[in-house]
C-alpha cells in the first residue's frame, strides 16, 4: 500500500514487485486522484481503477516516471 500520490506508478516501485504481487496506490494531480491496484504476472502488469481518492503527494527524483 502506497499512501502518498504520485502523477503516474513510479517504475522503482513496479520493479520491486515481485510476481504474483499487488501495490495499490494513488494516482494523478495534487487534487484529483484515482486509487489503481497494480498486480504483476508474467505476461506484465495489469491495472484496476478503484476509484477516486486525495493523497498527499509522493516525493523523490522517481516519484513519477511510469505512465500505464
Amino acid at each position: 500500500m502506497v499512501t502518498a500520490g504520485a502523477p503516474t506508478v513510479p517504475e522503482d516501485l513496479l520493479e520491486q514487485l515481485a510476481v504474483g504481487g499487488q501495490m495499490v496506490i494513488p494516482v494523478g494531480s495534487r487534487t484529483i486522484q484515482e486509487l489503481y491496484k497494480v498486480r504483476k504476472n508474467e505476461s506484465g502488469v495489469q491495472v484496476e481503477k478503484l476509484g477516486g481518492c486525495r493523497f498527499v503527494s509522493l516525493i523523490g527524483k522517481d516519484a513519477g516516471k511510469l505512465k500505464l
